[in-house]
């Protein structure tokens, strides 16, 4: 007779990609299949299958997870033109005008709007590791962003209706052309934004040219994979620029270029600051916030941070700049917003200027603002929302929603938890610099997406922090917020697989809260002692020194640590988990 756990219902798991895939498949089998009785719906979500299927299986995975109720979702690659260039080749009878977007991109935000979902992360409460701590005071950075365009200069309303939106431009025909069109409900915010493409270029050349003046390494952040017709256009221009006129300047002066996705980028110079570097954010919103973080970090330094954080990130609505229509102007002319027939705004572009549409759900803001204060009043944390309701109509909504939420609670005699509203650079500022013991942050998708990586890294790394997508509905989706590990998975490829560096924590942390989701479901006593003695063998592996190499020198007794290798984690995990 086995003497395996029973699990009654099946369990979603979403795989992924390189050396997290690699990990995860050992832990599955070392922890999960092992021990339990329990049937696992697999969809492979990798980037090979995203795309022989032509995003078929992002859909069969969303389908699964509304079914069923409860994954686990791993890393997947966001495919880049050279590994695209390479599928295609693999695959000759695949054509790149007919893939869809789901076949290339990434597969996340598909998922997230396909199952309402908005995204909790926060630390895992390890007890032996330090914070990361570097020496902020006076340190030479400086932040560069555009004083114009963007979405600081854009136009933004409400839906005063249920009806249509349609992206329209008028070139040198004179005929309106419809670029695209979505439906609003009554009251969704939504915005038009553009950048001229003439301003990103003269402002490359005065960043290029003053970091050549002041002789420092050069630091650009965008997020060009999310919006490719938009920071992907300046990038593309920026680069260029780079290229043409400044490469040779920057290596001859001996300094160095390096470029990253904005969310990782700003993650890797806070946990990790350069000693002299011009840091250039073009799109003025995140530089602004970024700039202002910087600034006060090197005034005051970065404080020890004894305190959990705990972020919320509003994504269910597919909406904001993850769910936008962008792209470059096609000519010179006229971007208009027309909603039922109506011209709502209007503006006149330039060829290649990359143009901007974006919108959001108000219910699912309702719902977002709801969850929120229902996980802080659960867990006895306090709220700091960060919006700029005062310039922007877009942002206004959040904070009417807020205070209709606040209004209902009371009206239960339900108190919502302790809250403010601050702009989101004030709020980033406080989440770094001076964070309560129990503080959760809810913040918009791309600044979400920025502060969590920021956090996690502040924390150790991203995968020290856990992450849980939860829709309205009840359907959980628990996942690791760090990559595939790209340069691991190289190196593992180059060793045949002797040199398996990976840390696992994250994973296995949404294994566990898988697992204990679906015990409390289930009412399942003996699943959820298990998953909790799973949680507590990784806690205790980490607090007796063990531990891989990302996390070498951060913890309590750095003499001590016994630095291993993927395997001999996991193996060390489970040594302490057969103990318990």
């Amino acid at each position: 007779m086995s003497n395996k756990i029973k699990v009654e219902k099946p369990l979603v798991i979403l795989h992924g990609d390189e050396m997290a895939q690699i990990a995860f498949e050992r832990l599955l089998e070392q922890f999960v299949t092992s021990r339990l009785d329990i049937n696992l719906l697999e969809v492979d979500l990798s980037a090979e299958k995203r795309f022989t299927t032509n995003g078929q299986v992002v859909l069969d995975a969303i389908d699964a997870l509304i079914e069923h109720g409860v994954g686990i979702k791993n890393a997947g690659m966001t495919v880049n033109r050279s590994q695209l260039d390479e599928l295609l080749a693999k695959y000759p009878d695949v054509k790149e005008s007919e893939l869809d977007k789901l076949a290339t991109k990434s597969p996340n935000g598909a998922i997230r709007k396909g199952i309402g979902g908005n995204i909790t992360r926060e630390d895992i409460e390890f007890q032996n590791l330090t914070s990361v701590r570097p020496d902020w005071i006076d340190r030479d950075i400086e932040v560069d962003t555009m004083d114009s365009g963007g979405l600081d200069f854009s136009y933004s309303e409400l839906s005063n209706a249920t009806g249509v939106a349609k992206v329209m431009f008028v070139g040198s025909s004179g005929d309106p052309v419809e670029l695209h069109r979505r439906t609003l409900k009554k009251g969704d915010p939504w915005m038009l934004a553009n950048n001229s493409l003439e301003e990103v270029e003269a402002w490359a050349h005065r960043f290029f040219q003053r970091a050549l003046d002041e002789k420092r390494d050069i630091y650009l952040g965008l997020k060009d994979t999310v919006v490719p017709g938009y920071d992907g256009v300046m990038r593309a221009a920026i680069e260029a620029i780079y290229e043409r006129d400044y490469k040779e300047k920057v290596a001859a002066a001996g300094l160095k270029y390096h470029y990253e996705l904005i969310d990782a980028q700003a993650a890797r110079i806070v946990s990790n600051p350069p000693e002299r570097a011009l840091w250039g954010v073009p799109d003025n919103v995140s530089g602004m916030k970024l700039y202002k973080l910087v600034q006060q970090l090197k005034h005051y330094g970065l404080p020890e941070r004894k305190a959990n954080v705990s972020i919320s990130r509003m994504s269910a609505g597919g909406g904001d700049q993850y769910g936008s229509y962008n792209t470059p102007a096609p000519e010179d002319g006229i971007i208009k917003v027309v909603v039922d027939g109506v011209e709502k705004h209007a503006r006149m572009v330039k060829a290649n200027d990359p143009i901007l549409f974006m919108s959001n759900d108000r219910d699912a803001i309702k719902d977002w603002v709801k969850q929120v204060f229902k996980d802080a009043s659960i867990n006895k944390k306090e709220v700091y929302f960060g919006l700029k309701r005062e310039f922007v109509n877009y942002d206004e909504v959040y904070s009417s929603i807020i205070l209709e939420i606040r209004k209902e609670l009371a009206a239960l005699d339900t108190p919502p938890p302790s809250f403010m509203i601050m702009r989101p650079s004030r709020q980033l500022s406080k989440m770094i610099c001076d964070p309560p013991r129990w503080g959760l942050y809810p913040a918009q998708n791309l600044d979400g997406d920025i502060f969590s990586d920021i956090s996690a890294a502040l924390g150790g790394s991203l995968a020290t922090a856990s992450s849980v997508i939860k829709s309205k509905d009840g359907t959980l989706l628990y996942e690791a917020p760090h990559g595939t590990a790209h340069d691991l998975y190289l190196r593992y490829l180059e060793t045949d697989g002797k040199e398996a560096h990976f840390n696992s924590s994250a994973l296995i942390f949404a294994v566990a809260n898988a697992l204990e989701e679906m015990a409390r479901r289930e009412e399942n006593e003996a699943l959820a002692d298990y998953a909790q003695r799973l949680k507590a063998a990784l806690i205790d592996t980490v607090a007796q020194g063990t531990i891989t190499g990302d996390l070498k020198g951060k913890t309590l007794d750095p003499e001590s640590e016994n630095v291993v290798d993927m395997y001999g984690f996991l193996d060390a995990i489970e040594a302490n988990l057969n103990a318990s």
